[in-house]
């Protein structure tokens, strides 16, 4: 059933990522960069899972549990998710992450974007056609973004404005009146995604991101579009990260999908 008709259930939607990623398996290596985190678990059929999550833009310059973490059951670490500690719920988001990605039928059906000059705008490219003259709202500010001004009219709300963007408090004022919302699948770890959610029910959403697990049920929480990634080479990937990389994950160590709910 549609669970939208009252109001979302922060708790119900938690539920249903946790009891997604509960298969056994044990993490291999947490790394923590810049702007990206990524989780590898050992499965238990011996193959190896990838998660990312955004990192967070908070992260303390010291941590308890550095050192730790390769080795852990991976059910420990994906309850994490429900931890108020930012970078705790980023380490939760990419155990969960990879192991919901890895058993997950959905990438195979999903759509691979491409976006030569701007793969980290991929969804964008391919909405562009559909957005002008809709009321549009995007959670989290994409570098580059404004490459589509005067294409389609858009409202940036942005935890950390800068230029140009809105501050959070502003999403309950436009994302009730917008036509199309893209959210920020990294609005799963640090809690905003229900709210989010919720606000943008009359809208077409589109939940995208890195930091997001493939899952159906998504459509029962109102989202109509998934646009994830796949990782295409992760020694590519964990190189950049830990390098510093930020968008330029996109392109030859990830790419943008894109499935209809």
């Amino acid at each position: 059933g549609c669970l939208m008709s009252g109001s979302l259930d922060a708790h119900t939607l938690y539920e249903l990522i946790m009891a997604r990623a509960r298969h056994p398996g044990v993490v291999q290596q947490v790394a923590l960069g810049l702007s990206w985190s990524l989780a590898s678990v050992r499965m238990d059929d011996g193959g190896m899972a990838r998660g990312l999550c955004f990192s967070p833009t908070d992260a303390p310059r010291n941590l308890s549990w550095p050192g730790s973490l390769a080795g852990r059951d991976a059910a420990e670490l994906v309850s994490w998710l429900l931890h108020w500690n930012t970078c705790d719920a980023t380490v939760g988001a990419a155990v969960a992450n990879a192991i919901i990605n890895y058993h997950s039928p959905l990438p195979a059906r999903a759509q691979a974007l491409h976006c030569a000059e701007a793969p980290h705008l991929a969804v964008f490219e391919h909405f562009k056609g559909r957005l002008a003259g809709s009321r549009v709202a995007i959670i989290g500010r994409y570098p580059g973004l404004d490459r589509y001004q005067g294409q389609f009219d858009f409202h940036c709300i942005e935890r950390r404005p800068g230029p140009g963007d809105l501050p959070d408090a502003a999403a309950d004022w436009i994302l009730p009146r917008s036509d199309w919302v893209f959210i920020t699948a990294s609005s799963m770890a640090n809690k905003t995604l229900p709210h989010l959610l919720n606000l943008s029910r009359h809208a077409q959403v589109v939940l995208m991101g890195p930091s997001m697990p493939w899952v159906a049920e998504w459509a029962d929480f109102g989202v109509n579009y998934l646009a994830g990634v796949q990782i295409r080479d992760a020694e590519r990937l964990l190189q950049i990260l830990l390098e510093g990389g930020g968008t330029n994950i996109f392109g030859e160590s990830v790419a943008y999908q894109l499935l209809p709910l």
